[in-house]
C-alpha cells in the first residue's frame, strides 16, 4: 500500500471530509446553507421577531422602575428616583398580601397540577387500543383550547349559588354549598380549574417522551414478574427522569408567574384580600392606577427571582446528574 493511500485511509484531507467542512464553514458555504434553509427561516422569522419586539425589547422597559415615570413626558423627561420604589415596595402591606396569595397558588399548582399531566399520560400511554386512545386524548386535549372566560362561566354555572351542583342538592333536601365566591375555597377551586383546562394539553410532551421508551425493558420486567407499578416506578419514571426534571426547573422559573386572566375575571369575587396576585397586582398599579413605575419595580422583582429560581434549580439538576436547562 503505497503512503498516499495510507494517508488518505487515515482521513487526511484526501478523503474530502475536512476540506467539506472548510467549505460549509467559509461564508460562500453558509450562505449556500441558508438557502437551502430559506422557506423554514421565514417561517421561523414571525416567531423570532415576536420574541425579540415582546420579551427581549421589553426588557428595556424595566427602567420605568428607577423613574417616577410619567406618559406625556417619556422615559427620557420622567424625574429619576433611583431605589425608591424598591423601597416602597417592601414596605407596602397589599404588596406582600399579594406576594403571599401568589406564593400560596404557585404551591398549589406545583404540588397538584404539576404531576397531573404525568398521571394522565402515564394512565394514556397504558391504553392498548389505539382508537380509545386517540379518542381520549382528543376529549382531554378541548379544554385548552376554551378561553378563560369561557371555563370560569361553565364553573360558575356548575358551582355558583343557583349552579347545577346547588339546584341537585335543593332536590334532595340538603342545604347548598358555597364555592364560587368562597375565599375558603378559592385555592382549590383555581387548581381545579386549571387541571381540567391545561392538564391534557401538558400531556403531550410527556407522551412523546413515554415513545421513546425501549419497549424490551418492559417486556424484561414482565419476565421478571414485575407488575404494572413496578413497570412505571423502575422503568418509566427512570427513562422519561430528564423531561421531568427539565419541566421542573422551566416551572420553578415561572413559580412566581401564577397566570393573569384566570385571576383578573375572579378576583372580584372574593375581594383582593384573597384573589390578589402579582400578576393583578402590577396591572391594577400601573394601568388602573397610573403608578407605571412602581408597578414596573414589581415586575422586575418578580423577574430576577424566576432567573434566581431557574438558576438554582439547574444547579440542583446538575448535581442530581440531569443536564437541566443548560449546561454550567
Amino acid at each position: 500500500m503505497s503512503l498516499t493511500r495510507v494517508r488518505s485511509s487515515a482521513g487526511s484531507p484526501v478523503d474530502g471530509a475536512p476540506a467539506r467542512s472548510r467549505r460549509e464553514g467559509s461564508p460562500r458555504g453558509r450562505l449556500r446553507r441558508i438557502r437551502a434553509d430559506l422557506v423554514l427561516l421565514l417561517a421561523a422569522t414571525p416567531g423570532l421577531v415576536y420574541f425579540l419586539v415582546f420579551h427581549y425589547g421589553a426588557l428595556f422597559g424595566n427602567v420605568l422602575a428607577f423613574q417616577d415615570y410619567v406618559p406625556f413626558l417619556g422615559i427620557g423627561g420622567s424625574r429619576w428616583v433611583g431605589l425608591a420604589h424598591f423601597e416602597r415596595m417592601f414596605g407596602d402591606p397589599l404588596f406582600w398580601n399579594a406576594v403571599k396569595n401568589t406564593l400560596l397558588i404557585a404551591l398549589l399548582q406545583l404540588v397538584f397540577f404539576f404531576p397531573a399531566p404525568l398521571a394522565l399520560a402515564l394512565l394514556l400511554n397504558s391504553i392498548v387500543g389505539d382508537t380509545v386512545r386517540r379518542f381520549v386524548q382528543s376529549v382531554v386535549y378541548l379544554p385548552h383550547f376554551l378561553s378563560w372566560v369561557i371555563v370560569i362561566a361553565l364553573f360558575q354555572q356548575m358551582l355558583g349559588g343557583a349552579g347545577v351542583v346547588n339546584g341537585w342538592l335543593s332536590t334532595l333536601g340538603m342545604g347548598g354549598i358555597s364555592i364560587i365566591g368562597n375565599p375558603d375555597a378559592y385555592g382549590p377551586l383555581v387548581i381545579a380549574q386549571l387541571i381540567w383546562k391545561e392538564c391534557g394539553w401538558a400531556t403531550i410532551i410527556f407522551l412523546a417522551a413515554l415513545s421513546q421508551v425501549d419497549e424490551q425493558q418492559y417486556e424484561a420486567a414482565v419476565l421478571d414478574g414485575a407488575g404494572w407499578w413496578r413497570r412505571v416506578w423502575h422503568v418509566t419514571l427512570p427513562a422519561i427522569r430528564p423531561v421531568i426534571v427539565l419541566l421542573l426547573v422551566l416551572r420553578l422559573g415561572e413559580f412566581l408567574s401564577v397566570g393573569f386572566e384566570q385571576f383578573f375575571l375572579q378576583r372580584q369575587s372574593v375581594g383582593p384580600e384573597t384573589g390578589e396576585v402579582l400578576e393583578t397586582f402590577v396591572y391594577y398599579t400601573g394601568f388602573a392606577n397610573g403608578d407605571f413605575g412602581y408597578a414596573a419595580a414589581v415586575g422586575l422583582f418578580k423577574g430576577v427571582i424566576g432567573v434566581v429560581l431557574v438558576y438554582t434549580a439547574n444547579k440542583v439538576a446538575h448535581r442530581l446528574g440531569e443536564q437541566g436547562v443548560y449546561k454550567s
